[in-house]
């Protein structure tokens, strides 16, 4: 399905014509939904990236991924074709981990539309990484050069270096925070002792064992299907909610530039003898733009939007990842926003004609 590792395919789209489509459609991007016009009875809230509408039925939510962009806890703007590429590569991951572990799509009805199974998110994100790398205040590169060296109750050993591979696949809690908020890192120990989870502390462990176990598989999945496409999968996050018949099921998205970081395999070895960073697919390269313009993630304070040479760019990063791991000519959706995103709300009933 992957022989041609290097997205070489003649079908492939170029990074010559993903750049004049993103530079033609820099201002047909989704970033608000009026939500005065809902139809009764739906709930709606927005994530960083996500318009969520929970349906009156309560059992199915609708998911819109707008072409917002967040790093270091904050929205920096709109890429377009965002939406698009990330909603068709976790469809993509989603329809391929499935039969290992089970999550909440129902159905996609539109290049940025998924019908949801309604579940009570887990208070927790589940990161796993197998390289001390990262930028963001919880990445675990950032802890080890301030001499930390218990990380999520995962031990490091000196000397290591930047973007070296860890001694073994490590599962690193953070805390699901509020938007606006900032998630920390916890250990397995401090999940329970802080309650995060549901039922009695017993019940929270074993909940908290299924969490680990089905991420390490998820992420043993993925890295292997990465490797066939010359990629590595440095480190990810997976959130899990129960739903309404007690399952625990995965949610969000999976393995997706937003929540996941990806190398190019070929490029690894030379960029660690060479002291620079491997070629990133993912939104490392956003959380470099913003570096770029002058933000520091230790000192904080107001993180800069994203110029739109820098939006371009990242479109262009986006589109390429598309085809590399689906294995398919992206096709953008250029029609407006209301062609593309509102007709289908109304048809679905979440908002009034």
């Amino acid at each position: 399905m992957h022989s041609d590792t290097k997205g070489e395919n003649m079908d492939f789209m170029t990074e010559e014509e993903a750049r004049k489509l993103a530079e033609k459609n820099l201002d047909n991007v989704l970033d608000k939904i009026d939500t005065s016009i809902l139809f009764p009875g739906v709930e709606h809230y927005s994530g960083k990236v996500r318009e969520n509408f929970i349906l009156p039925d309560a059992h199915q939510r609708v998911m819109v991924t707008t072409d917002r962009v967040s790093v270091f806890d904050s929205v920096v703007g709109t890429v377009p074709f965002k939406g698009q590429v990330l909603d068709e590569i976790a469809q993509w991951w989603f329809e391929h981990t499935g039969p290992l572990v089970h999550n909440h799509v129902k159905r996609r009805t539109a290049p940025v539309l998924t019908v949801a199974e309604q579940c009570q998110p887990l208070k927790v994100e589940m990161v796993v990484r197998v390289y001390l790398t990262g930028t963001s205040p919880t990445s675990i590169w950032t802890a080890y050069k301030d001499g930390l060296r218990d990380f999520c109750g995962n031990h490091l050993p000196e000397e290591m270096e930047y973007n070296q591979r860890l001694p073994f696949v490590m599962v690193t809690p953070t805390t699901k925070a509020e938007y606006g908020q900032h998630d920390e890192n916890v250990s397995p120990e401090q999940i329970l002792n802080m309650g995060l989870l549901l039922g009695s502390r017993g019940q929270q462990g074993r909940i908290l064992k299924q969490l680990i176990n089905n991420s390490l598989v998820l992420f043993g999945a993925g890295s292997a299907i990465a490797r066939q496409m010359g990629l590595i999968l440095v480190d990810t996050k997976y959130e899990f909610g129960i739903n309404r018949f007690g399952e625990i099921i995965l949610i969000d998205e999976i393995h997706t530039p937003d929540s996941s970081r990806y190398w190019e395999q070929d490029d690894y070895v030379d960029a660690m003898e060479h002291n620079r960073d491997p070629i990133s697919l993912s939104k490392q390269l956003v959380r470099d733009q913003v570096i770029k313009q002058g933000y520091d993630p230790k000192v904080g304070g107001t993180v800069p939007m994203l110029d739109d040479e820098g939006r371009v760019e990242c479109a262009v990063r986006y589109m390429m990842l598309s085809q590399r791991i689906t294995g398919e000519r992206f096709e953008p959706d250029t029609r407006n926003v209301e062609e593309r995103i509102i007709e289908p709300l109304r048809e679905m009933g979440v908002m009034r004609k």
